[in-house]
């Protein structure tokens, strides 16, 4: 049995254009609806993203901006 190579910890943000960001979120929903599992590139790393994902919304809130998150979390395959 092959061993999955060892990923180096990551923590980004990109920025998208409003329509690329539309497009990702459709193939995200289309994927949730379906029980399959998303695909995506982020800033030349593909990610997959398991089809039984814990999925949740955050909202922050300072004195200048909010921001919500939409996160996706789960385990990695060993």
């Amino acid at each position: 049995m092959a061993q999955r190579k060892k990923r180096a910890q990551r923590d980004i943000e990109k920025d998208y254009p409003k329509k690329q960001f539309i497009a990702k979120l459709r193939r995200l929903a289309d994927c949730l609806e379906e029980g399959k599992r998303f695909r995506i590139q982020v800033a030349g790393e593909r990610v997959s993203v398991a089809a039984d994902s814990t999925i949740n919304i955050e909202h922050e809130r300072s004195s200048s901006e909010e921001e919500i998150e939409f996160q996706l979390r789960w385990k990695l395959d060993e």
